[in-house]
């Protein structure tokens, strides 16, 4: 089989990566190497209709890598662990970090340029900003798990004499748009308000157990799977300074802010209750988040991002309520 010149996606099946192999389908391009556990029957449909030449499951991509040499001209590597409520550190080491070196690795060997999926959460609770400077990230302290794992690998990947001639590690920040269907618990918050709307005419969102904000201010920044994407692409063609590269919408909102905009999409009036936040992430959870966009723009990018209200409108009605894919 043919490979000149392929892209590999890893976590091809889900979220982000299953955008993307769409979004590059529709580019033109469908020289495209899936790499992911596929047995989740969750995520099948994700894949539907899409243009690719080979998937590698993601056990079995260590030792092709070895065997397919000089096919490859680019590696997106979104495969992770991303459940920030699995507490076991090594669960995420494994795919996280380990992982992410034997990517790291081969693109290193084979001369080609990577752009992998860092996290907004290793900013914590935003003690030192929301700045993609390399000075701040081994003073970071994430407050889970996976914020950790994220922050660890970043830390490695700057401390690398030997590296890929061009890599950018991206930190994604509160992503919401078609295709995480398979989620569950950690699908967005515009995913679950939707279907609590539709169920029972309400939403319910976390109470604030802070005294400087108020229940439903607690902002984050809410940015449009489209725009994650665009980014990645961009920085993958363009190939600025290496490095690490926020990526958001440079604009906190407030989770109100969200629900209402769907309301409207509903043309429904709102209707929203608060409870309790769970115990479980209580002390973990993220009352402010704001991507610092001004690397990325430095750099060269120049797209407007979406708004959060047409976001959420292209969303809501163009496939949550016709409960179909990208």
């Amino acid at each position: 089989m043919q490979t000149e010149d392929s892209i590999v996606i890893t976590g091809a099946a889900g979220f982000i990566g299953s955008y993307l192999t769409g979004f590059l389908n529709r580019a033109g391009f469908n020289n495209l190497i899936l790499v992911d556990d596929f047995s989740d029957k969750a995520k099948v449909k994700n894949l539907v209709g899409k243009k690719f030449i080979l998937k590698v499951h993601r056990e079995q991509f260590a030792n092709w890598t070895k065997t397919h040499k000089g096919t490859v001209k680019a590696v997106f590597h979104l495969g992770a662990r991303t459940d920030t409520t699995e507490m076991d550190y090594e669960v995420h080491r494994k795919w996280n970090l380990d992982y992410s070196k034997t990517v790291w690795e081969y693109c290193t060997r084979q001369e080609i340029p990577l752009v992998y999926a860092s996290s907004a959460a290793t900013y914590g609770n935003g003690e030192f900003g929301y700045k993609d400077d390399h000075s701040i990230v081994s003073k970071l302290h994430p407050l889970n798990p996976y914020g950790q794992s994220k922050n660890d690998f970043d830390i490695w990947a700057l401390k690398q004499s030997e590296m890929p001639p061009f890599w950018a590690g991206v930190k994604f920040f509160n992503v919401y748009g078609p295709n995480e269907y398979h989620k569950g618990r950690m699908a967005s918050v515009v995913f679950h308000a939707f279907y609590q709307i539709r169920k029972t005419g309400s939403v319910c969102l976390f109470r604030s157990h802070r005294p400087d904000f108020k229940d439903g201010e607690q902002m984050r920044d809410f940015v449009f799977v489209k725009d994650v994407v665009k980014m990645c692409v961009w920085l993958m063609q363009n190939q600025p300074q290496n490095g690490l590269y926020n990526v958001g919408s440079g604009k906190a909102r407030s989770f109100l802010d969200l629900v209402h905009a769907i309301f409207k999409t509903l043309n429904l009036q709102p209707n929203i209750e608060f409870v309790d936040t769970p115990e479980d992430i209580r002390d973990k959870y993220q009352y402010f988040t704001e991507a610092d966009m001004h690397k990325i723009r430095k750099a060269g990018y120049a797209e407007p991002f979406t708004s959060l209200e047409e976001g959420v409108q292209e969303y809501v009605a163009d496939y949550l309520e016709k409960e179909i894919y990208f």
